[in-house]
């Protein structure tokens, strides 16, 4: 695990420290709330979110860099609303001196060398345009359990097994939110960093489709819709298959290509066969 954190690390870091696009919101209204999407276009692919009940605001990883954050912040002042709750799940953020609440045990493991060397990596990368580090009082909130804020409910199940110790959150039946959003495109060797990878995400994918969400979303990428979690599903079946025939990750990727034509992300995936063949 350590390797692939700081593997993560590395690659926000080729990504580059340079100016960054302005980001921007989409909303999504989802009957009981209104589901606002902050893509950052920051150097990470991080998105932020904020669950707008009828008279107050939950927010869920808010970003991290300084530029992303003045926009998230002066964006939550326009709503008019107060912030009842703020979710860190696996991105710790720009919340400030602000009181947030984590999934038992990530409050821990971000202190710890895993998390923390990843922070430190990100730090020399990005230097002065990283937001600084959250000061307020985080409580924990247990897997299994229901939370309600803004009037909506918040469902904690344990995330993927082969990724952080943070959750899947179910929001008010209506949005399902995990570490990386589902979507039609090669699958990052962040991701999927072991063959035993395969499947705590087709597990995880499964679960989500099953619990009747409308919506996607996740700290990297956005949001989406049914269709991409059921081509998730299938790649990773497939994906699970070529491994099994293939000896070799040269002969891996062959096939990979062939079974997905021009299928974005391909640039990606010998550092996916690498993992998978280490």
């Amino acid at each position: 695990m350590k390797k692939i954190i700081l593997t993560l690390a590395i690659a926000g870091m080729a990504l580059g420290a340079s100016a960054q696009d302005k980001g921007r919101f989409e909303v999504h209204d989802l009957d009981n709330f209104r589901l606002h999407v902050y893509y950052t276009n920051d150097a990470l692919g991080d998105a932020s979110y904020i669950i707008e009940g009828e008279n107050a605001l939950v927010t869920m990883e808010q970003p991290l860099f300084k530029k992303n954050v003045t926009e998230f912040d002066d964006y939550l002042v326009k709503l008019g609303k107060p912030v009842e709750q703020r979710i860190a799940d696996y991105h710790v953020g720009g919340t400030g001196s602000h009181e947030t609440v984590m999934p038992e045990g990530m409050p821990e493991f971000t202190k710890g060398e895993v998390y923390g060397g990843m922070m430190q990596g990100f730090a020399q990368a990005f230097g002065d345009a990283l937001t600084a580090m959250p000061t307020g009082k985080t409580s924990e909130v247990s897997f299994g359990t229901t939370q309600t804020w803004a009037g909506v409910s918040f469902e904690f199940h344990r995330g993927a097994a082969s990724d952080f110790p943070g959750a899947s959150i179910l929001i008010d039946k209506k949005a399902y939110y995990t570490h990386w959003t589902p979507t039609k495109a090669h699958m990052s060797h962040l991701q999927i960093s072991s063959p035993e990878a395969i499947d705590a995400e087709i597990a995880e994918a499964e679960e989500s489709l099953a619990s009747g969400a409308k919506l996607f979303i996740g700290g990297h990428g956005g949001a989406a819709k049914a269709d991409a979690v059921e081509f998730k599903i299938a790649y990773l079946k497939t994906m699970k298959e070529l491994l099994s025939q293939h000896k070799t990750a040269a002969a891996f990727v062959e096939a990979m290509e062939k079974s997905y034509p021009n299928l974005p992300g391909e640039s990606g995936l010998d550092d996916l066969a690498n993992a998978l063949y280490k």
